[in-house]
Protein backbone atom coordinates (compact mmCIF):
# COMPACT_ATOMS: atom_id res chain seq x y z
CA UNK A 1 0.00 0.00 0.00
CA UNK A 2 3.07 2.43 1.27
CA UNK A 3 4.88 1.59 -2.13
CA UNK A 4 1.40 2.58 -4.29
CA UNK A 5 0.95 5.26 -2.76
CA UNK A 6 4.57 6.74 -3.46
CA UNK A 7 4.37 5.90 -7.01
CA UNK A 8 1.05 6.36 -8.29
CA UNK A 9 2.10 9.89 -8.59
CA UNK A 10 5.02 9.55 -10.87
CA UNK A 11 2.64 6.74 -12.66
CA UNK A 12 0.23 9.64 -13.69
CA UNK A 13 2.95 12.25 -14.36
CA UNK A 14 4.16 10.01 -17.10
CA UNK A 15 0.72 8.87 -18.73
CA UNK A 16 0.61 12.30 -20.36
CA UNK A 17 3.85 11.88 -21.62
CA UNK A 18 3.04 8.54 -23.02
CA UNK A 19 -0.25 9.89 -24.72
CA UNK A 20 1.50 12.43 -26.09
CA UNK A 21 4.20 10.12 -28.11
CA UNK A 22 1.84 7.95 -29.29
CA UNK A 23 -0.35 10.89 -30.99
CA UNK A 24 2.72 12.26 -32.46
CA UNK A 25 3.57 8.85 -33.59
CA UNK A 26 -0.09 8.70 -35.28
CA UNK A 27 0.45 12.22 -36.61
CA UNK A 28 3.87 10.92 -37.92
CA UNK A 29 2.55 8.07 -39.58
CA UNK A 30 -0.18 9.95 -41.75
CA UNK A 31 2.41 11.58 -43.75
CA UNK A 32 5.15 8.77 -43.72
CA UNK A 33 6.24 6.78 -46.53
CA UNK A 34 7.99 3.91 -47.81
CA UNK A 35 10.53 2.43 -45.05
CA UNK A 36 10.47 4.87 -43.24
CA UNK A 37 6.62 4.26 -42.80
CA UNK A 38 7.37 1.02 -41.77
CA UNK A 39 9.69 2.09 -39.08
CA UNK A 40 6.79 4.53 -38.16
CA UNK A 41 4.69 1.81 -37.31
CA UNK A 42 6.36 -0.59 -35.95
CA UNK A 43 7.35 2.71 -32.89
CA UNK A 44 4.04 3.45 -32.83
CA UNK A 45 2.50 0.17 -31.97
CA UNK A 46 5.46 0.01 -29.44
CA UNK A 47 4.07 3.40 -27.84
CA UNK A 48 0.58 2.07 -27.81
CA UNK A 49 1.95 -1.37 -26.19
CA UNK A 50 3.87 0.71 -23.41
CA UNK A 51 0.89 3.18 -22.99
CA UNK A 52 -1.33 0.55 -22.63
CA UNK A 53 0.23 -1.34 -20.38
CA UNK A 54 0.63 1.81 -18.06
CA UNK A 55 -3.12 2.32 -17.92
CA UNK A 56 -2.70 -1.32 -16.49
CA UNK A 57 -0.08 -0.51 -14.03
CA UNK A 58 -2.05 2.30 -13.04
CA UNK A 59 -5.23 0.97 -12.65
CA UNK A 60 -4.01 -1.88 -10.52
CA UNK A 61 -2.10 0.77 -8.25
CA UNK A 62 -5.29 2.83 -7.85
CA UNK A 63 -7.06 -0.43 -7.26
CA UNK A 64 -4.27 -1.63 -4.22
CA UNK A 65 -4.76 1.90 -2.86
CA UNK A 66 -8.18 1.43 -2.57
CA UNK A 67 -8.49 -1.58 -1.29
CA UNK A 68 -6.84 -0.74 1.35
CA UNK A 69 -8.77 3.06 2.22
CA UNK A 70 -11.84 1.10 1.75
CA UNK A 71 -11.18 -1.24 4.40
CA UNK A 72 -11.40 0.24 8.05
CA UNK A 73 -9.45 -2.64 9.39
CA UNK A 74 -6.46 -2.75 6.46
CA UNK A 75 -6.95 1.22 6.52
CA UNK A 76 -5.80 0.90 10.54
CA UNK A 77 -2.96 -1.06 9.85
CA UNK A 78 -1.62 0.89 7.03
CA UNK A 79 -1.49 4.07 8.83
CA UNK A 80 -0.22 2.30 12.45
CA UNK A 81 2.70 0.98 9.89
CA UNK A 82 3.73 3.57 7.86
CA UNK A 83 7.50 2.24 7.76
CA UNK A 84 6.83 -1.20 6.85
CA UNK A 85 9.17 -1.47 3.83
CA UNK A 86 11.88 0.28 5.84
CA UNK A 87 11.36 -2.50 8.80
CA UNK A 88 11.16 -5.69 5.94
CA UNK A 89 14.59 -4.05 4.75
CA UNK A 90 15.82 -4.31 8.36
CA UNK A 91 14.38 -8.00 9.05
CA UNK A 92 16.55 -9.04 5.94
CA UNK A 93 19.53 -6.81 7.20
CA UNK A 94 19.52 -8.75 10.42
CA UNK A 95 19.03 -12.16 8.61
CA UNK A 96 22.50 -11.78 6.75
CA UNK A 97 23.90 -10.22 10.29
CA UNK A 98 23.32 -13.58 11.74
CA UNK A 99 20.12 -12.84 14.06
CA UNK A 100 19.39 -15.98 15.96
CA UNK A 101 15.05 -15.32 15.74
CA UNK A 102 15.46 -14.93 11.85
CA UNK A 103 18.08 -17.69 11.24
CA UNK A 104 15.61 -19.61 13.09
CA UNK A 105 12.68 -18.63 11.60
CA UNK A 106 14.72 -19.06 8.20
CA UNK A 107 15.87 -22.70 8.70
CA UNK A 108 11.92 -23.19 9.71
CA UNK A 109 10.65 -22.00 6.54
CA UNK A 110 13.35 -23.58 4.22
CA UNK A 111 12.96 -26.95 3.75
CA UNK A 112 8.57 -26.86 3.37
CA UNK A 113 9.96 -24.18 -0.10
CA UNK A 114 12.65 -26.70 -1.38
CA UNK A 115 10.18 -29.97 -1.00
CA UNK A 116 7.97 -27.57 -3.25
CA UNK A 117 10.71 -26.37 -5.54
CA UNK A 118 11.89 -29.64 -6.09
CA UNK A 119 8.76 -31.46 -6.68
CA UNK A 120 7.64 -28.90 -9.50
CA UNK A 121 11.51 -29.83 -10.99
CA UNK A 122 10.95 -33.29 -10.67
CA UNK A 123 7.70 -33.32 -12.50
CA UNK A 124 9.86 -31.52 -15.77
CA UNK A 125 12.53 -33.91 -15.12
CA UNK A 126 14.67 -31.23 -14.87
CA UNK A 127 17.90 -32.31 -11.53
CA UNK A 128 20.96 -30.97 -10.81
CA UNK A 129 24.35 -32.17 -9.68
CA UNK A 130 25.42 -29.37 -7.17
CA UNK A 131 22.53 -27.40 -5.72
CA UNK A 132 24.07 -24.39 -3.33
CA UNK A 133 21.40 -21.89 -2.60
CA UNK A 134 21.93 -18.22 -1.59
CA UNK A 135 22.79 -19.02 2.29
CA UNK A 136 25.75 -21.20 0.96
CA UNK A 137 27.58 -18.32 0.30
CA UNK A 138 26.93 -15.94 2.94
CA UNK A 139 30.17 -16.68 4.89
CA UNK A 140 32.07 -15.52 1.86
CA UNK A 141 30.23 -12.20 1.66
CA UNK A 142 31.94 -10.17 4.33
CA UNK A 143 35.08 -11.32 2.94
CA UNK A 144 34.17 -10.47 -0.52
CA UNK A 145 33.38 -7.10 -0.12
CA UNK A 146 36.81 -6.43 2.53
CA UNK A 147 38.73 -7.71 -0.20
CA UNK A 148 36.72 -5.50 -2.92
CA UNK A 149 37.71 -2.56 -0.96
CA UNK A 150 41.39 -3.84 0.47
CA UNK A 151 42.42 -4.21 -3.75
CA UNK A 152 40.13 -0.82 -4.38
CA UNK A 153 38.55 -2.29 -6.66
CA UNK A 154 35.23 -0.98 -4.55
CA UNK A 155 34.84 2.50 -2.20
CA UNK A 156 32.66 3.77 -0.11
CA UNK A 157 29.86 5.98 -1.29
CA UNK A 158 27.04 7.54 1.03
CA UNK A 159 27.67 5.10 3.23
CA UNK A 160 27.51 2.28 0.78
CA UNK A 161 30.06 -0.20 -0.78
CA UNK A 162 30.06 0.09 -4.65
CA UNK A 163 32.24 -0.78 -7.61
CA UNK A 164 32.06 2.28 -9.84
CA UNK A 165 33.39 1.50 -13.93
CA UNK A 166 35.15 3.09 -16.80
CA UNK A 167 32.75 2.61 -19.22
CA UNK A 168 29.35 2.00 -17.10
CA UNK A 169 27.68 4.54 -16.12
CA UNK A 170 25.68 2.65 -13.33
CA UNK A 171 27.91 1.34 -10.09
CA UNK A 172 27.35 -1.62 -8.79
CA UNK A 173 26.27 -1.87 -4.91
CA UNK A 174 27.53 -5.21 -3.05
CA UNK A 175 26.70 -3.48 0.13
CA UNK A 176 23.86 -1.08 1.33
CA UNK A 177 24.50 1.42 3.86
CA UNK A 178 22.28 -0.57 6.50
CA UNK A 179 24.66 -3.10 6.12
CA UNK A 180 22.44 -5.86 4.16
CA UNK A 181 24.27 -7.82 0.96
CA UNK A 182 22.68 -7.93 -2.06
CA UNK A 183 22.07 -10.25 -5.27
CA UNK A 184 25.20 -8.61 -7.03
CA UNK A 185 27.37 -9.77 -3.97
CA UNK A 186 25.58 -13.01 -4.24
CA UNK A 187 26.89 -13.43 -8.02
CA UNK A 188 30.25 -12.46 -7.40
CA UNK A 189 31.08 -14.67 -4.18
CA UNK A 190 29.51 -17.68 -6.33
CA UNK A 191 31.17 -16.82 -9.23
CA UNK A 192 34.59 -16.63 -7.38
CA UNK A 193 33.64 -20.12 -5.91
CA UNK A 194 32.97 -21.57 -8.95
CA UNK A 195 36.47 -20.61 -10.13
CA UNK A 196 38.65 -21.68 -6.79
CA UNK A 197 36.07 -25.36 -7.25
CA UNK A 198 35.42 -26.55 -10.50
CA UNK A 199 37.95 -24.19 -12.71
CA UNK A 200 35.05 -24.10 -15.75
CA UNK A 201 36.06 -22.99 -19.34
CA UNK A 202 32.93 -21.33 -19.22
CA UNK A 203 29.83 -20.18 -16.93
CA UNK A 204 26.35 -19.44 -18.94
CA UNK A 205 23.48 -17.30 -16.94
CA UNK A 206 20.52 -18.07 -18.24
CA UNK A 207 18.38 -14.58 -17.38
CA UNK A 208 15.57 -12.49 -19.02
CA UNK A 209 17.52 -9.92 -21.37
CA UNK A 210 15.90 -7.35 -18.55
CA UNK A 211 18.99 -8.07 -16.08
CA UNK A 212 21.69 -7.46 -19.33
CA UNK A 213 22.78 -4.51 -17.20
CA UNK A 214 23.61 -6.35 -13.96
CA UNK A 215 25.02 -9.13 -16.15
CA UNK A 216 27.15 -6.66 -17.80
CA UNK A 217 28.09 -5.25 -14.22
CA UNK A 218 29.17 -8.73 -12.81
CA UNK A 219 31.74 -9.69 -15.94
CA UNK A 220 32.96 -6.48 -15.77
CA UNK A 221 33.56 -6.79 -11.92
CA UNK A 222 34.98 -10.41 -12.16
CA UNK A 223 37.67 -9.48 -14.89
CA UNK A 224 38.58 -6.55 -12.18
CA UNK A 225 38.72 -9.64 -9.48
CA UNK A 226 41.18 -11.23 -12.17
CA UNK A 227 39.07 -14.03 -13.38
CA UNK A 228 39.93 -13.59 -16.88
CA UNK A 229 40.58 -17.45 -18.01
CA UNK A 230 36.82 -18.09 -18.23
CA UNK A 231 34.11 -17.26 -20.74
CA UNK A 232 31.38 -15.74 -19.32
CA UNK A 233 28.15 -15.70 -20.82
CA UNK A 234 24.77 -13.97 -20.83
CA UNK A 235 22.25 -16.06 -22.68
CA UNK A 236 19.76 -13.97 -22.83
CA UNK A 237 16.24 -14.42 -23.33
CA UNK A 238 13.21 -12.71 -24.15
CA UNK A 239 9.09 -12.00 -23.13
CA UNK A 240 6.38 -13.86 -23.52
CA UNK A 241 3.58 -12.23 -24.30
CA UNK A 242 -0.20 -12.63 -24.05
CA UNK A 243 -2.83 -12.33 -27.04
CA UNK A 244 -2.72 -8.47 -26.39
CA UNK A 245 0.82 -8.57 -27.32
CA UNK A 246 1.63 -7.27 -23.77
CA UNK A 247 3.80 -9.68 -20.99
CA UNK A 248 2.04 -12.84 -20.46
CA UNK A 249 -0.49 -12.36 -17.50
CA UNK A 250 -3.36 -14.09 -15.69
CA UNK A 251 -6.75 -12.14 -16.24
CA UNK A 252 -6.07 -10.25 -12.99
CA UNK A 253 -3.24 -9.00 -14.26
CA UNK A 254 -1.20 -11.70 -11.85
CA UNK A 255 2.08 -13.48 -13.03
CA UNK A 256 1.52 -16.74 -13.93
CA UNK A 257 2.32 -19.52 -11.78
CA UNK A 258 4.42 -22.13 -13.46
CA UNK A 259 2.75 -25.07 -11.93
CA UNK A 260 -0.56 -23.38 -12.88
CA UNK A 261 0.73 -23.35 -16.67
CA UNK A 262 1.78 -27.02 -16.27
CA UNK A 263 -1.66 -28.01 -15.10
CA UNK A 264 -3.45 -26.37 -17.80
CA UNK A 265 -1.27 -27.75 -20.65
CA UNK A 266 -1.47 -31.44 -19.82
CA UNK A 267 -5.29 -30.81 -19.41
CA UNK A 268 -5.49 -29.28 -23.22
CA UNK A 269 -3.11 -32.37 -24.00
CA UNK A 270 -5.33 -35.40 -22.03
CA UNK A 271 -8.55 -34.28 -24.53
CA UNK A 272 -6.48 -34.49 -27.82
CA UNK A 273 -4.63 -37.72 -26.37
CA UNK A 274 -8.31 -39.07 -25.40
CA UNK A 275 -10.08 -37.77 -29.42
CA UNK A 276 -7.04 -38.75 -30.78
CA UNK A 277 -7.37 -42.49 -29.39
CA UNK A 278 -11.21 -42.61 -29.44
CA UNK A 279 -10.82 -41.66 -33.37
CA UNK A 280 -8.86 -44.82 -33.94
CA UNK A 281 -10.65 -47.02 -36.79
CA UNK A 282 -10.70 -49.85 -34.46
CA UNK A 283 -11.85 -48.13 -31.14
CA UNK A 284 -9.62 -46.43 -28.31
CA UNK A 285 -6.46 -48.66 -27.75
CA UNK A 286 -4.85 -46.75 -24.36
CA UNK A 287 -6.42 -47.48 -20.69
CA UNK A 288 -7.31 -44.19 -18.75
CA UNK A 289 -3.93 -44.69 -17.02
CA UNK A 290 -1.85 -44.47 -20.13
CA UNK A 291 -4.06 -41.86 -21.58
CA UNK A 292 -2.81 -39.79 -18.27
CA UNK A 293 0.73 -40.70 -18.46
CA UNK A 294 0.65 -39.95 -22.23
CA UNK A 295 -1.03 -36.65 -21.30
CA UNK A 296 1.45 -35.44 -19.00
CA UNK A 297 4.30 -36.45 -21.44
CA UNK A 298 2.84 -34.53 -24.39
CA UNK A 299 1.72 -31.24 -22.21
CA UNK A 300 5.12 -30.57 -20.40
CA UNK A 301 6.79 -31.32 -23.91
CA UNK A 302 4.92 -28.91 -25.74
CA UNK A 303 5.13 -26.00 -22.88
CA UNK A 304 8.87 -26.94 -23.35
CA UNK A 305 9.60 -27.59 -26.94
CA UNK A 306 7.14 -24.13 -27.42
CA UNK A 307 9.43 -22.17 -25.47
CA UNK A 308 13.20 -23.53 -26.93
CA UNK A 309 11.86 -23.63 -30.18
CA UNK A 310 11.34 -19.37 -30.69
CA UNK A 311 14.74 -17.41 -31.44
CA UNK A 312 15.53 -17.26 -27.52
CA UNK A 313 16.46 -13.08 -27.83
CA UNK A 314 12.81 -12.60 -29.28
CA UNK A 315 9.71 -11.98 -27.87
CA UNK A 316 6.39 -14.69 -29.02
CA UNK A 317 2.94 -15.11 -27.98
CA UNK A 318 1.98 -17.70 -25.85
CA UNK A 319 -0.80 -19.83 -26.91
CA UNK A 320 -1.83 -23.42 -25.91
CA UNK A 321 -3.71 -24.11 -28.65
CA UNK A 322 -0.60 -23.48 -31.00
CA UNK A 323 1.58 -25.39 -28.84
CA UNK A 324 -0.26 -28.49 -28.60
CA UNK A 325 -1.12 -28.64 -32.28
CA UNK A 326 -1.10 -31.68 -34.32
CA UNK A 327 1.07 -30.30 -37.27
CA UNK A 328 3.26 -27.37 -37.32
CA UNK A 329 6.88 -27.32 -35.67
CA UNK A 330 5.37 -28.31 -31.83
CA UNK A 331 6.79 -30.64 -29.49
CA UNK A 332 3.31 -32.41 -29.90
CA UNK A 333 3.83 -33.18 -33.73
CA UNK A 334 7.20 -34.45 -32.90
CA UNK A 335 6.15 -36.85 -30.29
CA UNK A 336 3.37 -38.11 -32.73
CA UNK A 337 6.05 -38.22 -35.60
CA UNK A 338 7.90 -40.38 -33.36
CA UNK A 339 4.85 -42.54 -32.04
CA UNK A 340 4.00 -43.06 -35.72
CA UNK A 341 7.19 -44.33 -36.55
CA UNK A 342 7.22 -47.23 -33.76
CA UNK A 343 3.58 -48.23 -34.91
CA UNK A 344 5.31 -49.04 -38.09
CA UNK A 345 6.99 -51.98 -36.42
CA UNK A 346 4.22 -52.32 -34.23
CA UNK A 347 1.79 -53.11 -37.13
CA UNK A 348 4.40 -55.25 -38.76
CA UNK A 349 5.22 -56.93 -35.60
CA UNK A 350 8.71 -56.34 -36.58
CA UNK A 351 11.78 -56.79 -34.22
CA UNK A 352 13.78 -54.07 -35.02
CA UNK A 353 16.76 -55.35 -32.64
CA UNK A 354 16.73 -58.44 -35.38
CA UNK A 355 16.68 -55.86 -38.34
CA UNK A 356 19.98 -53.56 -36.91
CA UNK A 357 21.70 -56.92 -36.39
CA UNK A 358 21.07 -58.40 -39.84
CA UNK A 359 23.34 -57.76 -42.55
CA UNK A 360 21.10 -55.33 -44.59
CA UNK A 361 22.82 -52.06 -45.48
CA UNK A 362 20.79 -48.99 -46.07
CA UNK A 363 19.92 -48.20 -50.26
CA UNK A 364 18.94 -44.52 -51.06
CA UNK A 365 17.33 -44.82 -54.40
CA UNK A 366 14.61 -43.12 -54.22
CA UNK A 367 14.48 -39.00 -54.30
CA UNK A 368 12.70 -39.20 -51.19
CA UNK A 369 15.13 -42.00 -49.64
CA UNK A 370 18.17 -39.55 -50.48
CA UNK A 371 16.83 -36.42 -49.08
CA UNK A 372 16.28 -38.50 -45.74
CA UNK A 373 19.36 -39.85 -45.42
CA UNK A 374 21.13 -36.50 -46.23
CA UNK A 375 19.03 -34.98 -43.80
CA UNK A 376 19.91 -37.57 -40.81
CA UNK A 377 23.72 -36.88 -41.70
CA UNK A 378 23.21 -33.41 -40.97
CA UNK A 379 22.04 -34.15 -37.32
CA UNK A 380 25.64 -34.48 -36.05
CA UNK A 381 26.59 -30.57 -37.63
CA UNK A 382 23.43 -29.01 -35.71
CA UNK A 383 24.29 -30.37 -32.78
CA UNK A 384 28.04 -28.52 -32.91
CA UNK A 385 25.85 -25.18 -34.12
CA UNK A 386 23.27 -25.16 -30.81
CA UNK A 387 25.92 -24.30 -28.46
CA UNK A 388 27.88 -21.68 -30.96
CA UNK A 389 25.50 -18.67 -29.66
CA UNK A 390 23.40 -21.17 -27.12
CA UNK A 391 20.33 -21.20 -29.37
CA UNK A 392 18.49 -24.24 -29.08
CA UNK A 393 15.64 -23.40 -31.32
CA UNK A 394 18.57 -24.78 -34.24
CA UNK A 395 18.03 -28.24 -33.16
CA UNK A 396 14.05 -27.62 -32.96
CA UNK A 397 14.13 -26.28 -36.72
CA UNK A 398 16.39 -29.48 -37.32
CA UNK A 399 13.77 -31.75 -35.74
CA UNK A 400 11.00 -30.07 -37.71
CA UNK A 401 12.24 -30.76 -40.87
CA UNK A 402 13.54 -33.89 -40.46
CA UNK A 403 10.01 -35.13 -39.49
CA UNK A 404 8.87 -33.58 -42.48
CA UNK A 405 11.39 -35.35 -44.54
CA UNK A 406 9.91 -38.43 -43.25
CA UNK A 407 6.41 -38.10 -43.79
CA UNK A 408 7.42 -37.64 -47.80
CA UNK A 409 9.54 -40.57 -47.37
CA UNK A 410 6.47 -42.54 -45.94
CA UNK A 411 4.07 -41.31 -48.58
CA UNK A 412 6.39 -42.23 -51.09
CA UNK A 413 8.33 -45.29 -50.39
CA UNK A 414 6.30 -48.35 -48.92
CA UNK A 415 8.20 -49.81 -46.21
CA UNK A 416 6.07 -52.77 -44.85
CA UNK A 417 4.90 -53.40 -48.28
CA UNK A 418 8.00 -52.75 -50.19
CA UNK A 419 9.02 -55.06 -53.08
CA UNK A 420 11.22 -57.05 -51.95
CA UNK A 421 13.19 -57.92 -48.75
CA UNK A 422 16.25 -55.75 -48.84
CA UNK A 423 14.19 -52.44 -49.95
CA UNK A 424 11.93 -53.24 -46.86
CA UNK A 425 14.90 -53.84 -44.26
CA UNK A 426 16.82 -50.69 -46.40
CA UNK A 427 13.16 -48.51 -45.55
CA UNK A 428 12.43 -50.04 -41.66
CA UNK A 429 16.78 -48.85 -40.86
CA UNK A 430 15.77 -45.78 -42.60
CA UNK A 431 12.52 -45.60 -40.30
CA UNK A 432 14.85 -46.30 -37.12
CA UNK A 433 17.08 -44.44 -37.62
CA UNK A 434 14.60 -41.30 -37.61
CA UNK A 435 13.14 -42.35 -34.75
CA UNK A 436 16.44 -42.82 -32.90
CA UNK A 437 17.33 -39.10 -34.04
CA UNK A 438 14.01 -37.54 -33.33
CA UNK A 439 14.09 -39.25 -29.81
CA UNK A 440 17.67 -38.21 -29.20
CA UNK A 441 16.68 -34.94 -29.97
CA UNK A 442 14.03 -34.38 -28.27
CA UNK A 443 15.83 -35.74 -25.07
CA UNK A 444 18.58 -33.19 -25.71
CA UNK A 445 16.03 -30.92 -25.04
CA UNK A 446 14.40 -32.31 -21.69
CA UNK A 447 11.34 -33.65 -24.05
CA UNK A 448 10.52 -36.88 -23.62
CA UNK A 449 8.47 -39.56 -26.30
CA UNK A 450 5.92 -41.75 -26.17
CA UNK A 451 5.41 -44.73 -28.07
CA UNK A 452 1.90 -44.92 -28.69
CA UNK A 453 -0.65 -41.33 -28.73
Amino acid sequence: YHTAKERIDDLHGELPVREAEVARLREKLETAEGKERKKVKRDLQRAEAHLATLKETVAAVESQIAAVEGDADLAAKAAAHPNIGEAVLEETAKLHAGDPENVRLWKEFLPHSLDEINRVYRRLGVSFDHTLGESFYHDRLKPLVDDLLARGIAKVSDGAVCIFFDDIDVPMIVRKKDGAFLYATTDLATLAYRMETWHPDAILYVVDHRQSLHFTQLFTAARMLGFDDVELVHVAFGTVLGSDGRPFKTRSGDTVALEGLLDEAVRRAGEIVAANDDAKPNGPELSPEERRRIAEVVGIGALKYADLSQNRTSDYVFSYDKMLAMNGNTGTYMQYAYARIRNIFAKGGIDIDAVRNSSATIQLREPAERSLGLELLRFSETLEMVPVDYRPNVLTGYLYDLAARFTTFYENCPVLKADDDAVRSSRLLLCDLTARVIRQGLDLLGIQVVDRM
